[in-house]
C-alpha cells in the first residue's frame, strides 16, 4: 500500500514514515501544501495524511483542490488544532477523517486501515446533477448561475434525491430518510413536497429532472433533466 504524508514537521513525518514502512507501506513525504498537492495529483496513493497548517497552501485548500480535480484518495487530516470548527472545516473540505496531535501511532494506523477499507469511491462535497448543484455544508442550491432558495425540508429532500440520482425512490424510502421516525402524518406529504420542489428546481428553468415513476415512486435525472 502506498501512502503520502504532507507534513512540515520533518521529525514527525520521518517518524510516521519509519513506522508505516515497518507495516509494509511505501511512503512518500511532502513538506508543504504545493508539493503535496502536486504529488497527490501525479501519483496513485492508497491514502494521504495531510497536515492542516502547512507552508504554501494549507491542508484545507489542498483537500478542496484535490476533490475539485476528481482525486478521491482517502484523506486523513492531521492537526494540533482541535476545535469543533476546525474539525468541521476539514470534513467540509472533503477530508474523510480527522486526527488531533499528539496521537498514538497505533490509533493512526487503525485510522489509515479503516480509510483504505472504504476505498477511493467518489465522495464530492458539492452534489451535482447536470447544472443542478447542492452544497450541503453551506446549505446552498443553484441551477446554472441562479441560486435557489429552499426550505430546510425541501433542502433535505433534494439532498436525498441527489445522493441517489438516477435511482427510483419509493415514498416509504423517502419518508425514512427525510422525515424522522416519530412522524405519523399522511405519507402523501411526499407528493406535496415533491410538487413544491419541482416548482423551484425545474419549472422556472423549463426542466423535468424530478420525474414520477408511476406506481413506484420518484427519480431525479442524474444528468439534470
Amino acid at each position: 500500500m502506498r501512502a503520502l504524508i504532507v507534513e512540515d514537521d520533518n521529525r514527525l513525518a520521518l517518524a510516521i514514515k519509519r513506522g508505516l514502512e515497518q507495516e509494509g507501506f511505501a511512503v512518500d513525504i511532502a513538506h508543504d501544501g504545493d508539493e503535496g498537492l502536486w504529488l497527490a495529483k501525479e501519483a496513485a496513493f492508497d491514502v494521504v495524511m495531510l497536515d492542516i497548517m502547512l507552508p504554501g497552501r494549507n491542508g484545507d485548500e489542498v483537500c478542496t483542490e484535490l476533490r475539485s480535480a476528481g482525486v478521491w484518495t482517502p484523506i486523513l487530516m492531521l492537526t494540533a488544532r482541535d476545535s469543533d470548527e476546525d474539525h468541521a472545516r476539514a470534513l467540509d473540505a472533503g477530508a474523510d477523517d480527522f486526527l488531533t496531535k499528539p496521537f498514538s501511532y497505533v490509533v493512526l494506523v487503525a485510522h489509515l486501515r479503516a480509510l483504505m477499507r472504504r476505498g477511493s469511491r467518489e465522495r464530492p462535497s458539492v452534489l451535482r446533477a447536470g447544472d443542478l448543484a447542492l452544497d450541503p455544508a453551506r446549505h446552498r442550491c443553484w441551477r446554472g448561475e441562479t441560486e435557489i432558495e429552499l426550505t430546510p425540508r425541501q433542502f433535505s429532500l433534494l439532498e436525498y434525491f441527489m445522493r441517489r440520482a438516477g435511482d427510483v425512490l419509493s415514498k416509504s424510502e423517502i419518508m425514512e430518510h427525510v422525515w424522522d421516525f416519530a412522524f405519523e402524518g399522511d405519507p402523501n406529504v411526499v407528493e406535496v413536497y415533491v410538487s413544491n420542489l419541482r416548482k423551484k428546481i425545474d419549472a422556472p428553468f423549463g426542466r423535468h429532472a424530478l420525474k414520477t415513476v408511476r406506481l413506484v415512486g420518484y427519480r431525479l435525472d442524474a444528468h439534470g433533466g
